[in-house]
């Protein structure tokens, strides 16, 4: 934050945690990019939460990508997934899958995957209490951080900006907000946040992934003096477990499950999010149900 200023910001850089989240499962590179950006935009958005709770960041489109939801709780436990059209993300590489197509910019990148009738969605949950709140805009300006500043703007009416960047290792972000003035006679907010956005404005993409944020601090808000906080780590954890699934496939029943079996060699399930398949062989399965009474058995015992 910015002493005695009502100028507050957050950032992130997620290494081990976004890689995790890709584990079972690759993406084109303008995918995963955006992806990765989203990831970086609900971390943020979640360090601006005051209660126990969990903010989804929901992107859809009629464009390369049809779905993208990143989730994050208040105590940074994060997963995320997107859904795709294969060709269309593969056509924005151009002729060669590792190269970036050197006539599309950023902009035209992301109208292509997002489309031009998308939304843009951040859904609260808190969990101490029943309350649930979402906002809703269409997807505006030519990155997700402008329709993220777009949310603030019409949902919170809090003055902010925001600069995502992700690549294959890496996913990085900074947002910073003008906070109500707690004094209405202090000239100088406004001025203090005009030089916060020229700050923001002063650092570029790839700046997030390279520099420690001491030194972004230093690049764009030399004139200031800063307080840097403590931070909290961040680690992907999806819902999805062999407990659950060992429970969905009991509530597909046996009959379903041993045709299954019949026809694959085996059942697996993939989590929808984090893509992770779950296997069972033919003894799996047999254990899984070996406390059911056969059909037809007198047995009183009940398992």
């Amino acid at each position: 934050m910015v002493e005695n200023r009502p100028v507050r910001g957050h950032w992130v850089r997620l290494e081990g945690a976004w890689r995790e989240l890709r584990a079972h499962r690759d993406y084109p590179q303008p995918v995963q990019e955006l992806l990765g950006q989203a990831v970086a935009a609900s971390v943020l958005l979640a360090a601006t939460l005051k209660f126990r709770g969990q903010l989804t960041l929901q992107l859809q489109g009629n464009g390369a990508v049809s779905l993208l939801v990143a989730q994050c709780t208040h105590d940074f436990r994060l997963r995320a997934v997107a859904r795709y059209d294969q060709e269309a993300a593969e056509a924005l590489l151009g002729a060669r899958p590792t190269a970036r197509p050197p006539l599309k910019s950023a902009s035209e990148i992301f109208r292509r995957l997002v489309g031009s009738e998308g939304r843009f969605a951040v859904t609260l949950e808190a969990d101490e209490r029943n309350m649930r709140y979402q906002g809703i805009v269409p997807l505006s300006g030519d990155s997700l951080a402008g329709s993220l500043e777009a949310y603030f703007a019409r949902s919170e009416q809090l003055p902010t900006r925001v600069l995502l960047a992700a690549d294959e290792t890496l996913g990085a972000g900074v947002l910073v907000q003008k906070l109500p003035d707690g004094a209405a006679d202090d000239s100088r907010s406004g001025e203090v946040w005009e030089q916060a956005e020229r700050g923001i404005e002063r650092l570029r993409p790839e700046d997030l992934l390279q520099c420690p944020v001491e030194e972004l601090l230093g690049r764009g808000f030399a004139d200031h003096d800063m307080r840097l906080f403590r931070g909290a780590p961040v680690q992907f954890e999806c819902r999805c477990s062999h407990g659950r699934v060992t429970s969905l496939l009991r509530a597909l029943g046996a009959d379903e499950v041993r045709d299954v079996l019949r026809e694959q060699g085996a059942v697996t399930v993939t989590c929808e999010f984090c893509h992770r398949p779950y296997r069972f062989e033919e003894g799996d399965i047999e254990a899984l149900f070996a406390d059911e009474i056969p059909p037809g058995s007198n047995s009183s015992t009940i398992h």
